[in-house]
């Protein structure tokens, strides 16, 4: 028979049985959402990695990778002061475009100078040309006075022998058999006298002839040297106008108002920004499968993931940076430890892209390369076809210099060229 007590005691039993079996149910059904959490980060993972392993066995990748370009001194070829400075930093200049000037005084006086040179050496040349025909005249005199000399030698050797042959009978006395024989003296002296100005005349005529013969007024030696130190005066003063070598943006202008300045001392730069590219610094184990003509795809810091470049490999660097650096490492030591090294890739990118979406001279990157392809070579197999890099903006002065050597040729050779 139960007692109250008794029924109290099981209906106290009964729910707590019935907690420990909710509790166990609840930990187990945790245990079993931790199992599937764990084997889904698990599959994740694995395909994560099995994506990357690929990806790695595909594409060649590193953040090492920055926008280089060439950086063109402005450097003056003669010495002046500067008098006037025509563009600054972050402005765009055109290839020809004067950039810098310097006071062109001096230069000028030197380049007046140099053209009445010329002018007058040319006139010196006509001068030897007229007295060519000068001198041949008197040659041809002389040959004359020879002729005639020889014609009185001949007459007075015949008036002579005549009255020899007279003397003998007593026809003509001794007085006048002395006369002829002077006579016949004065027109050998004469003769003699004749015939050296024939080689006077004749050595002069050559030594006048030496300094044309073979030439005209234009290439006379006298006339080249001239002309010569006339483009060299023209050259220096029209460098005092010095321009831009190439289209590009201004940086790093150090240069002054009035400041002294000396050939090859750099002015500023300017760089072309359309002509950009990208140098890759990949580690050497993923050199392996990098070959030139391999696309590329280039993300730039400045754009984040919003525009992608895509370029190719043109090269490889023949050396890791710290070969060419300024202190070489020294790994014959005790203390060696290796590095890994990185070797810079160049990668060139698509001008159209590089336009519409301009990138500035050490900008930072992200470069992807598609090893897949090992079609192409390790090396180039074969030197450039065309310059790297050139300009054209200096041949004009030389143009215009021989211009002026021709102008002044003419306005002073007469008709005579």
């Amino acid at each position: 028979m139960s007692t109250p007590e008794s029924n109290k005691t099981e209906g106290a039993a009964q729910p707590a049985e019935n907690g420990n079996g909710s509790g166990n149910g609840k930990a187990a059904k945790r245990r079993r959402l931790m199992l599937l959490a764990i084997g889904f980060f698990v599959i994740v993972g694995a395909v994560y990695g099995g994506y990357h392993y690929w990806e790695s066995l595909r594409y060649a990748y590193t953040d090492d990778a920055y926008v280089q370009g060439n950086l063109v001194q402005v450097t003056p070829q003669v010495g002046g002061t500067v008098t006037a400075i025509d563009a600054d930093d972050t402005q765009l200049v055109k290839s020809g475009q004067p950039l810098v000037q310097l006071d062109g005084a001096d230069t000028h006086v030197a380049l007046q100078q140099a053209e009445a040179l010329l002018a007058q050496a040319v006139r010196q040349v006509r001068v030897s040309f007229a007295n060519n025909g000068t001198l041949a005249a008197q040659v041809a005199v002389r040959q004359t006075d020879v002729s005639v000399a020889q014609a009185n030698v001949a007459k007075a050797q015949d008036a002579l022998r005549r009255r020899q042959e007279l003397a003998g009978t007593g026809a003509v006395g001794a007085e006048e058999l002395r006369q002829a024989q002077i006579a016949l003296q004065s027109a050998q002296a004469a003769l003699t006298t004749a015939q050296a100005g024939v080689k006077a005349a004749q050595e002069q005529l050559a030594a006048s002839e030496a300094l044309t013969a073979g030439t005209v007024i234009a290439n006379n030696p006298s006339v080249k040297l001239a002309a010569a130190k006339l483009r060299e005066a023209y050259l220096a003063y029209e460098r005092t106008t010095i321009p831009a070598p190439v289209s590009g943006v201004v940086a790093r202008r150090t240069v002054q108002l009035g400041q002294r300045v000396a050939p090859g001392q750099p002015l500023m730069w300017v760089v072309p920004l359309n002509d950009v590219w990208i140098d890759a610094n990949l580690k050497e184990a993923l050199l392996r499968d990098v070959r030139i003509g391999q696309k590329a795809t280039v993300t730039a810091d400045t754009y984040g993931g919003s525009f992608t470049y895509t370029g190719h490999v043109v090269g490889l660097s023949a050396g890791t940076g710290a070969a060419f650096s300024l202190l070489p490492a020294q790994n014959a030591t005790g203390n060696w430890i290796k590095v890994v090294q990185r070797l810079p890739v160049r990668v060139a990118l698509d001008p159209k892209q590089v336009a519409s979406h301009p990138l500035r001279v050490g900008m930072s990157t992200e470069v992807t390369i598609d090893i897949s392809d090992h079609k192409g070579p390790l090396v180039m197999d074969e030197p450039p076809t065309k310059p790297a890099a050139r300009t054209d903006i200096y041949a004009a002065d030389w143009q215009k210099a021989d211009a002026l050597v021709n102008a002044i040729i003419a306005a002073n050779a007469g008709s005579k060229r």
